[in-house]
């Protein structure tokens, strides 16, 4: 009985290592999730940055054109005194385009500012979730889990052999004292 006893102490804290470690994978599982997830919306982030930055050049092109525009009709100035009015309100209105487009493109731009922002933080952020995920599931550490887990098994192990033995005294020693007194008790009898 005490040998079987012996056997089943080290299989109950398998089990529960055993359990511990479905945990961690499932644990780690969902952590995956989480990273697949935040690589999606990292993804979107990219594909809308790449999207502002189309519209920026876009604008900047426009710009150009009105630039452009502006510089052709100052040339026509010189050439024509007689259109001179028709083309300084022509020129002021280019100028007001181009004040329009600057906003539009500063506005762009603080989009872009904000959105880069939230990026990195975003990005920090996996960083750090990488780095404790990295912590928890290091394989450089498992030799040294494993081996304090084979010590506590051993420490354990010892701890019941003692206590088996220390239950076995027992044993002998309630024995000892029952054959004493079912001597005590034949004894008085005897002398009654």
């Amino acid at each position: 009985m005490s040998e079987q006893g012996g056997g089943d102490l080290p299989k109950p804290k398998i089990e529960q290592l055993m359990a511990k470690l479905r945990m961690l994978q499932q644990e780690k599982r969902q952590l995956e999730e989480e990273v697949k997830g935040a690589q999606s919306v990292h993804d979107d982030l990219q594909k809308e940055l790449a999207d502002f930055q189309t519209e920026a050049n876009e604008l900047e092109g426009i710009h150009k054109d009105k630039k452009d525009a502006s510089s052709k009709l100052q040339l026509q100035c010189e050439d024509s005194e007689q259109d001179l009015n028709r083309q300084l309100k022509q020129n002021k209105t280019s100028e007001e385009l181009l004040e329009h487009y600057r906003c539009e493109i500063e506005e762009v731009k603080l989009k872009h500012r904000k959105l880069r922002i939230r990026f990195e933080n975003q990005l920090m952020q996996l960083i750090e979730q990488h780095k404790q995920l990295d912590y928890v599931f290091n394989s450089k550490r498992l030799p040294d889990e494993l081996k304090k887990g084979e010590d506590i098994k051993h420490q354990l192990s010892s701890a019941e052999q003692v206590k088996l033995a220390q239950l076995h005294k027992l044993d002998e020693e309630l024995e000892e004292a029952k054959k004493q007194k079912q001597f005590e008790t034949e004894d008085a009898q005897i002398h009654e």
